[in-house]
């Protein structure tokens, strides 16, 4: 299917239209230059196909975080709160994972198991789980193309390159009209394999970034769950946009006291 397309455009282009283009050296190439050309289109595709499932994963997430944020911590207790999120989010996951490891704890026989350790435990395994997500989902593919796509396109250059010696050898002299045709190919080959991986590249140091800071995010909720749990929902972060309570006022200085308004008697 690949091959006829390229053959309908070539055949749509006016005859003596720039004979070395794409389609042409890809004509000349052959099943080699081809398939060099079919695999990095492919790799192309999932790359932007990763970075966009990916950016919208992200953005969920960080729009659960504004929420949580706003929200959440106007709670009465912690299945309230769950309530308050979304199904299937990472937050979800984490306050489901501290109530499941309450619940838990309170069946052990065991006294010796400290309810702090039982339940840090539990949101340690969860947070695993949820950077394990963040991590998978297609970022190792964008690490891989970005590594082997450049290779896979010097590849492609190196058969130029071959059949341009070969077009030399054969006709015994150097002519321009005899390389023009491989030598097109090869720098064809290698300029598809950096546009490949130089997005490729550029989407997986972007994501990473951007999971860095969700990982951040999800980490300082987890130690807000862990202190609300340990101080039987007494400490709690303010939400955002609630007021913190106000310091009581100092007591005025009495007269005669540093900060008062007479100076002490002298002796």
């Amino acid at each position: 299917m690949l091959i006829q397309l390229m053959a309908a455009a070539g055949a749509a282009e006016p005859a003596g239209e720039n004979p070395y283009g794409l389609v042409p050296a890809l004509q000349q190439g052959g099943i080699i230059a081809q398939s060099t050309f079919a695999i990095l289109m492919i790799m192309s595709v999932f790359s932007f196909y990763v970075l966009f499932t990916k950016l919208y994963e992200q953005h969920r997430i960080m729009s659960q975080t504004r929420r949580v944020r706003a929200s959440f911590w106007n709670l009465t207790n912690l299945k309230d709160g769950a309530a308050k999120l979304e199904k299937d989010s990472a937050y979800r996951q984490i306050v489901d994972d501290a109530i499941a490891a309450q619940e838990q704890h309170a069946k052990l026989t065991d006294s010796s198991i400290e309810a702090h350790d039982w339940t840090d435990a539990a949101l340690g395994r969860s947070r695993a789980l949820i950077s394990s997500s963040l991590e998978g989902g297609g970022l190792p593919f964008l690490a891989t193309v970005g590594a082997t796509a450049p290779f896979i396109g010097l590849f492609g250059t190196v058969v130029g390159i071959y059949r341009a010696l070969i077009k030399i050898g054969l006709a015994g002299q150097a002519s321009i009209d005899a390389v023009a045709g491989p030598v097109g190919e090869a720098l064809i080959m290698t300029a598809l394999g950096l546009v490949v991986a130089v997005p490729a590249v550029l989407a997986y140091n972007w994501l990473q970034r951007r999971n860095k800071v969700i990982a951040e995010d999800l980490d300082g909720f987890v130690n807000d769950v862990q202190s609300y749990l340990s101080s039987s929902g007494n400490v709690r972060p303010v939400a955002a946009g609630k007021a913190a309570p106000a310091r009581p006022a100092a007591a005025p200085a009495r007269p005669g006291t540093p900060g008062g308004g007479s100076t002490p008697p002298k002796a």
